[in-house]
């Protein structure tokens, strides 16, 4: 099958915007490529801090003529998913020797869990997160003393974080490896309505407790189709998981045997052997334009339409929102995942999961195959089920056909014609919804606004019984330059309980929602944000909004240039529970639309 043709020129049209980029960037790749490590030109002091760690292969890494994988980890036993992660360096180190090689933790990055700090102060720290992590990996990998990495990251902001480093050090060959979803639990649905009936006051914290407790029950993956499984598709299609990675369980043969199997692949693509394959070669506009196809064939996170251009911008390509707005017309969804859907990515996996939809976009054009991938060369690999035989890991052909067509449908019965994202702009900015979530009702809602400036406000209103009709509520300075764009995930539930009452609401702000975020209809990301005096700062209570999913228009009747923007109060902003460590951060902050970083 041939290319589709608008797959292919938003690909030629990326080529193009990155050329100035890209080209500095290769060239400094192959440079420090030629250079390679530094460990062998150490002075003797300094090869022995370097190894005095690792009794064992003090004398394996002194000789060094066998290769050295930098581990980074983003273990703590806060995150589910990364708890599975305590295991992993003793298995790599394991695998490694097996080798004749050597593995080294090279270093930790933090990693926050978004679901603890759901509409607590900690959150506005979350999305710079991302950059802290790009600079702790840097700093781990800084020693140049590596001749691959393995990055074990799974999370929102960890694993974006994690690719900005290997970009970075692109002339490193880079093996993501997963932890796998936990076993599913309470279903993700009956969690949701749970949430609701809490919300609307006809139950109590016992009962949401319970709930909870239920569907966050071991270590692992959240279930849901969020963020953090959003990132585990994105890494496949893009090439840097082994193929069928992603949502293997943790704690199993299997998961165990996949990391032997990366430990393995890692030291095989080293500069030092005939199969030498640098992360920033991986990561090509190609590799990006398959990550977008991903992301809108399985209605995933919103938050990757903020952390791809700047995973993108770290090894020198350019992406615009126009480019997510276009695969997504030209994308049809192919699956249904909480919250697009009922099932869990459990039941996704076990339905034929990534490797039946990557066989049936290749099939259907939607994808570049000719791509670099740390498998091999070909997308095509991805089409691959892993096994455990005798003890390792084999791929066979996966079966080429959905198992449940409930969940998973070829590119020939889609769900729907389009992808899960649609961008909208008008005189109020320019943003994202996603739309896989919302019910086709509601993708055009034209109401007064009611202006909030943060979330609380708006549960407070709520709990006081103001939405009494169609209302398009407005929080605006949310933004990266005005509190750090935290997720403002915990609205769900109350705007929910209006949608169900019959009322008509949207959501329109410069914030942005948590990759489980569905039902209602929201415009997020809005930029220029109002912090910076775009229009939602020109906004008054009672002003027409009009969120238009289907023209793809976010407007307003208003003159809004015959209005001042207001002017926010930030005070409350800067200060408690480490924000004040993070000030530099939010005012150097780029645009939503750029990835809004600090480092890119």
């Amino acid at each position: 099958m041939s290319l589709n043709p608008t797959i292919a020129a938003v690909t030629e049209r990326i080529v193009e915007r990155s050329r100035p980029t890209r080209a500095p960037y290769l060239a400094r790749l192959r440079a420090a490529a030629d250079k390679g490590p530094t460990r062998a030109h150490l002075s003797c002091g300094g090869q022995a801090h370097a190894y005095a760690g690792l009794p064992q292969d003090q004398e394996a890494l002194a000789r060094g003529r066998a290769p050295n994988i930098g581990i980074v980890t983003a273990y703590n036993d806060m995150l589910s998913a990364h708890q599975p992660f305590e295991r992993f360096p003793a298995i790599i180190r394991d695998a490694a020797r097996a080798q004749g090689a050597t593995a080294q933790v090279a270093g930790g990055v933090p990693a926050m869990c978004d679901g603890v700090t759901q509409g607590e102060p900690g959150m506005e720290l979350s999305l710079f997160s991302r950059d802290v992590i790009a600079m702790a990996a840097g700093i781990a990998l800084s020693h140049n003393c590596y001749d691959a990495a393995l990055y074990l990251g799974v999370c929102d902001k960890i694993v974006p974080g994690l690719v900005m480093a290997a970009a970075t050090f692109g002339h490193i060959p880079a093996i993501f490896l997963p932890a796998g979803p936990m076993p599913s639990g309470l279903p993700n649905d009956e969690k949701a309505r749970v949430r609701q009936l809490f919300a609307a006051g006809e139950i109590g914290r016992a009962e949401l407790m319970e709930a909870e407790m239920a569907s966050y029950h071991s270590p692992g993956t959240c279930t849901f189709y969020g963020t953090a499984n959003s990132n585990q598709m994105l890494m496949e299609f893009m090439g840097l998981h082994l193929p069928g990675a992603s949502f293997v369980n943790p704690n199993t043969p299997l998961r165990d045997a996949l990391t032997v199997a990366g430990t393995e692949r890692a030291l095989e693509i080293t500069a030092l052997g005939n199969d030498y394959r640098p992360a920033g070669e991986v990561l090509d506009e190609k590799a990006f334009v398959n990550g977008m196809v991903g992301l809108m064939a399985t209605g995933g996170s919103t938050n990757l339409v903020l952390h791809m251009p700047a995973m993108a911008r770290a090894a020198g390509i350019q992406l615009a929102t126009e480019d997510f707005d276009e695969i997504s017309q030209a994308t049809p969804q192919l699956a249904k995942v909480y919250p697009n859907g009922l099932a869990d990515v459990n039941h996704f996996h076990a339905a034929g999961g990534l490797g039946y939809l990557i066989g049936e976009l290749l099939s259907a054009g939607l994808l570049h195959d000719d791509v670099k991938t740390v498998a091999g060369d070909g997308l095509h690999r991805y089409t691959e089920e892993p096994f455990v035989e005798g003890g390792r890991v084999t791929w066979k052909p996966g079966a080429g056909v959905s198992q449940n067509d409930k969940i998973v449908r070829p590119a020939t019965d889609p769900f729907q014609a389009t992808g899960g994202l649609k961008r909208l702009r008008g005189n109020l900015g320019d943003g994202i919804m996603k739309v896989s979530a919302v019910k086709p009702d509601y993708h055009v809602i034209e109401a007064p606004c009611r202006i909030f400036e943060d979330q609380a406000s708006v549960k407070a209103a709520f709990k006081a019984g103001e939405f009494t009709s169609d209302t398009v509520v407005v929080v605006r300075f949310q933004g990266p330059k005005a509190n750090g764009m935290p997720e403002l995930h915990s609205l769900t539930p109350t705007l929910a309980v209006l949608l169900d009452r019959g009322i008509r609401v949207a959501l329109v702000t410069d914030g942005r929602l948590s990759g489980a975020s569905g039902k209602v209809p929201a415009c997020i990301h809005v930029a220029p944000e109002a912090a910076d005096g775009g229009p939602l700062a020109k906004l008054r209570d009672g002003d027409i909004v009009r969120v238009d999913a289907v023209e793809g228009t976010l407007t307003t009747p208003v003159d809004l240039e015959t209005r001042e923007a207001r002017l926010p109060d930030l005070s409350a902003n800067g200060f408690g529970i480490g924000r004040e460590l993070f000030e530099n951060f939010r005012r150097y902050a780029g645009p939503a639309t750029a990835g809004a970083s600090n480092v890119v």
